[in-house]
């Protein structure tokens, strides 16, 4: 009776369900692709807040503004540091010794339960229900300051331009000199909503949100998909945005870093609910993280459909695609003309001169034949994967162009 009663209680918790890194919420992209990108990006500012407080005795305090489920946490501290070397195996930026607070602030009481559920027996983090609409409340500027004011997925886009104003210089006026401060937006130019480009820029504009994506396309006509209100914005807003609240909280916001994030893999190039033209690149680029599955590369070219009276983005788009279109058509030739037997590629296509610079250096130039496992699905789709990631990261200007706009701050005070 105990053992079956212990089985049950695995299996209705949900402990024993079967983790699938190709659907839901957090798959592969989210774990491989899009926290790791944002690590990428903030790792040297992080590097650089780590490296002074250890030198002034201190660690690091860290609130994470809009936590819901506390996934924030583990974005930061799985940042690496700069360029860990092979032999070393702690590789963390923020280290839990280094860490003396986490502060999750969120408004929905039941992601906060899950919250508490995943991380309560933490003693050094802390989960607190506020509206921030206002800007800061009183038991949160009552706290000592921060040393990281972050946010993630989009938190700043469920408020408005006054609430952000607010908000920011409320940040700004708790922060010490030199603290970082990351915000989060939905970009306004994504190709997921390619529909809604039409929105005016002098204008703030909140997008109609739907969550169609946790559902399995046969069966999203079917459902009663809930819809929010989100800002779309682009980087103009942003600096807007800095611009108020410095001039409000009397100090000066130093921009570090903006980032377009999810440009290829945004959850809404799957749903098509924005954008008809879209292809459904979700799945197949989950995919190539998925061990012993192969995937039908094919089904990772864009045929990119332009916009017309949008001839900066289109530009944009259509050569980024033809970059991710030339990366797999390349990877696709060598696994046709690869002889197992003799381990050797029969003919490689030529890397033209006038590829761009990053498409050079992350088109695979072979991959040795390994004696066990699948290896390309297991290798070689990786590998392509990693690098369709690497040409995201660097064929970018941070402009809205991706399902996130990200920016990268240090708050200064004279």
């Amino acid at each position: 009776m105990g053992e079956k009663k212990a089985y049950t209680q695995a299996a209705t918790t949900g402990k024993y369900d079967k983790a699938s890194g190709l659907l839901g919420k957090y798959d592969n992209i989210r774990r491989f692709w899009e926290d790791q990108l944002t690590g990428l990006f903030i790792r040297p500012a992080l590097n650089d807040l780590v490296h002074r407080k250890s030198e002034n005795l201190e660690r690091i305090r860290i609130i994470d503004i809009g936590c819901g489920s506390g996934d924030g946490y583990d974005l930061i501290m799985n940042v690496t540091t700069k360029d860990p070397g092979l032999y070393e195996h702690i590789t963390a930026a923020v280290t839990p010794d280094m860490l003396q607070m986490y502060l999750g602030v969120d408004i929905n009481e039941d992601l906060l339960k899950q919250a508490k559920e995943y991380y309560g027996t933490n003693p050094k983090m802390r989960f607190v229900q506020e509206d921030l609409t206002a800007g800061f409340p009183d038991s949160i500027k009552a706290l000592d300051p921060f040393d990281l004011y972050f946010t993630s997925y989009g938190t700043f886009s469920h408020f408005n331009q006054e609430e952000s104003i607010r908000l920011v210089a409320d940040i700004c006026r708790h922060a010490p000199s030199g603290a970082l401060f990351m915000g989060d937006w939905l970009g306004r130019w994504s190709y997921e909503w390619q529909d809604l480009w039409h929105a005016p820029v002098d204008r703030e504009y909140f997008m109609n949100y739907r969550i169609s994506y946790i559902y399995p396309p046969e069966e999203r006509d079917h459902v009663d998909v809930a819809e929010f209100p989100l800002r779309l914005v682009c980087r103009e807003e942003i600096e807007a945005i800095m611009h108020a609240a410095a001039a409000e909280a009397g100090c000066r916001i130093r921009p570090i870093k903006y980032f377009d994030r999810s440009i290829l893999v945004g959850r809404h190039l799957e749903t098509g609910d924005y954008n008809k033209n879209c292809p459904p690149l979700r799945y197949p680029i989950n995919s190539l993280f998925e061990g012993y599955t192969r995937t039908d590369l094919e089904s990772l070219k864009v045929d990119y459909v332009p916009r017309e009276g949008f001839d900066p983005l289109n530009n944009f788009f259509e050569r980024f695609f033809m970059a991710t279109n030339t990366l797999v058509d390349y990877t696709i030739a060598l696994l046709s003309n690869y002889d197992s037997e003799k381990n050797t590629i029969r003919f490689a296509p030529p890397v033209l001169p006038f590829y761009p610079e990053p498409l050079k250096e992350t088109i695979i130039e072979g991959v040795g034949w390994l004696p066990w496992g699948d290896v390309r699905s297991n290798v070689i789709e990786p590998h392509l994967g990693y690098s369709l990631r690497k040409l995201e990261m660097e064929l970018q200007s941070g402009m809205g162009a991706g399902h996130s706009l990200c920016g990268i701050f240090e708050i200064l005070k004279d």
